[in-house]
């Protein structure tokens, strides 16, 4: 009996457990939504996000603005209004837009596209709802205008240049009427200027296309005139070097023929040489005298020549 006793018991514990755990699940998915979500809807408290606004209105009227993030208890602040109120949430991050091509001409008439990008920002957000019907769009109509306003009439080198002066130009026009629609103008960078006419744009690039060929053909034509002159420089130093040579051969040669001359026999025996290496090359005339000397008038007749008295 002790032993069935005690199972009856230890059953009822764990029914009591799981009765107990079906009870704290059901209060803490199931319950606590629904209470919280009452308690919000009767204004008790409200969670407000990172870089965001609520704004509170009753009877057309704002009865509070809160921007800070964090919880906050709205009959400590709105009283017997905090039920009745209704609640717009804003956006308060930084947002960015980018426009496309505006025209505006240049001082020269030339019709030129800028395009332009900025970003910004809700800094006052009562004004954001209540100055402007559509506050994103007029202030990006007013940007545009401010483009042409300003930009337009300039010199197309200034234009195309500087762009830094230009953007602050427009930003410091555009941020007076942004700060009246609730805005606040950040960076604003023109980051595009360029031609619309496709004519103009074809004579510019022939006009560069032509020009690059000039380019061209002056390097190649300097690049073969300073060939040329190395080239003839080079050619009158070897003629300089070669006449010095051959005017120097002659001396050398003589030199080296006196010093053989010197010794009969080496000058014997080099003059032999050289007579027989004329008659090889056929360069030297033989002329066959008998001993006797008898034929020699026939001969010298024979070669025209005459002797001597």
């Amino acid at each position: 009996m002790g032993e069935l006793f005690a199972a009856v018991t230890m059953m009822s514990a764990v029914t009591k457990f799981f009765a107990a755990a079906m009870v704290m699940f059901a209060a803490m998915f199931v319950i606590e939504p629904v209470l919280l979500g009452l308690a919000r809807m009767l204004g008790f408290y409200t969670v407000v996000q990172e870089r965001r606004c609520k704004v509170y209105m009753l009877f057309g009227k704002v009865v509070a603005v809160l921007d800070e993030p964090g919880l906050h208890f709205l009959w400590a602040r709105m009283g017997w209004k905090a039920p009745f109120a209704s609640c717009k949430e804003i956006d308060l991050r930084l947002d960015q837009e980018y426009i496309r091509s505006t025209q505006v001409n240049s001082e020269e008439g030339a019709p030129m596209g800028i395009s332009i990008w900025y970003e910004m920002h809700i800094s006052d957000p009562v004004a954001y709802l209540f100055k402007n019907a559509d506050p994103r769009g007029s202030l990006s109509a007013s940007v545009s205008n401010s483009t042409v306003r300003c930009l337009s009439n300039m010199k197309l080198a200034d234009m195309l240049e500087n762009r830094h002066a230009m953007s602050q130009t427009v930003r410091a026009e555009v941020s007076v009427t942004s700060r009246e629609w609730g805005y606040q103008l950040g960076s604003v960078y023109i980051r595009k200027v360029h031609f619309r006419d496709s004519a103009m744009i074809k004579g510019i690039e022939e006009k560069v296309v032509n020009r690059l060929r000039q380019v061209t053909s002056a390097i190649k034509q300097d690049g073969a005139n300073q060939v040329s002159i190395i080239t003839s420089t080079a050619e009158r130093h070897a003629a300089i070097e070669f006449a010095k040579a051959a005017a120097v051969r002659p001396q050398i040669v003589g030199a080296v023929l006196e010093n053989i001359s010197r010794d009969p026999e080496i000058a014997a025996a080099m003059f032999e040489i050289l007579e027989t290496e004329h008659i090889i090359e056929g360069k030297s005339e033989i002329t066959l005298v008998p001993k006797n000397g008898q034929l020699l008038p026939q001969l010298l007749a024979a070669r025209e020549i005459k002797p001597e008295a």
